[in-house]
């Protein structure tokens, strides 16, 4: 902890539940990585409701995830990078943000922290993991 602010995946193992739900705080970690199995892990183990930038670690066990894909994401940068390329100076390239947000809901894990989704969300969820 720093002031009083989680501020890494190793933070949230080292505070009880009490100390998380007071301090809490953005966590990043970037999917299909050693450390988002590990915020993961360590979020289902505090038992907390916990929503992600990604999909994909809804996907991969996280309870929900909220954003653009990560590869949609990555796809924009290389657009970017192959005009840099091409000669167009990085000043001239106007600034690019994702358009297609997705909502995936992961019920299997909502069920092994004991939460229950409510159902007006599952119905607007992209993508539902039961």
């Amino acid at each position: 902890m720093h002031n009083g602010v989680v501020v890494g995946a190793v933070g949230v193992g080292a505070v009880g539940v009490g100390d998380v739900s007071r301090t809490a705080s953005p966590l990043f970690s970037v999917p299909g990585t050693r450390n988002n199995i590990v915020v993961t892990e360590r979020v289902a183990d505090l038992r907390l409701p916990a929503i992600y930038q990604w999909p994909e670690t809804a996907e991969s066990g996280g309870l929900m995830g909220y954003g653009p894909r990560f590869t949609q994401v990555w796809r924009q940068r290389a657009r970017l990078i192959v005009k840099i390329f091409r000669g167009i100076s990085p000043a001239d390239l106007p600034v690019e943000q994702p358009t297609n947000f997705e909502l995936v809901i992961n019920l299997k894990a909502a069920k092994m922290i004991g939460h229950d989704v409510p159902a007006g969300l599952v119905l607007r969820a992209n993508g539902v993991i039961e």
